[in-house]
């Protein structure tokens, strides 16, 4: 496993439409693990193909729950709306208010190349249309309502005051 560098919001390949994977290959299994790894590595809860350099229809997302791999999603329904902050691995430092569903059904494949169904409520749900929009070549910025906003972690944010206590 290896780390992969992120690509960054104004690379072209992020605004490219992914091409499906239509085999297993020794390679697409490295590539799910390093992006595996790079997400950890990156506090990241999401990581698409694109977002690593590949436009390949890969997606890999661990909200907390168990790892999962999916490969040529498709969202097959959805409900609901939420309305929450998001950031993005490829836009560093900044989040912004998006609406979701806060529902989603997905038919992708596995890493065996099996069809398995996924079912996503809540962050789940954001977690899945964020990474599914990348395969599309698009970026959560697109969906931002009002401005993007600095993020500041809440040590930088005690920092500020450190001068000023005794």
């Amino acid at each position: 496993m290896a780390l992969r560098n992120i690509r960054k919001m104004g690379d072209e390949v992020l605004g490219k439409v992914c091409r499906p994977v239509t085999e297993m290959t020794p390679r697409i299994k490295e590539l799910i693990d390093d992006m595996f790894e790079t997400m950890y590595e990156e506090n990241g809860v999401g990581l698409a193909a694109p977002q690593v350099g590949v436009v390949k229809r890969i997606v890999v997302i661990d909200v907390g729950e168990q790892p999962i791999v999916m490969i040529n999603p498709r969202i097959v329904e959805s409900s609901g709306e939420q309305t929450d902050y998001e950031g993005c691995l490829s836009v560093p430092g900044k989040s912004g208010i998006v609406t979701r569903p806060s529902y989603v059904k997905v038919i992708a494949l596995d890493e065996d190349m099996k069809e398995v169904t996924i079912e996503g409520k809540d962050f789940l749900a954001r977690a899945i249309c964020h990474e599914l929009d990348h395969l599309d070549g698009h970026l959560y910025v697109e969906k931002v309502e009002g401005d993007l906003v600095d993020n500041q972690s809440p040590e930088e944010d005690d920092d500020e005051y450190e001068d000023d206590v005794e």
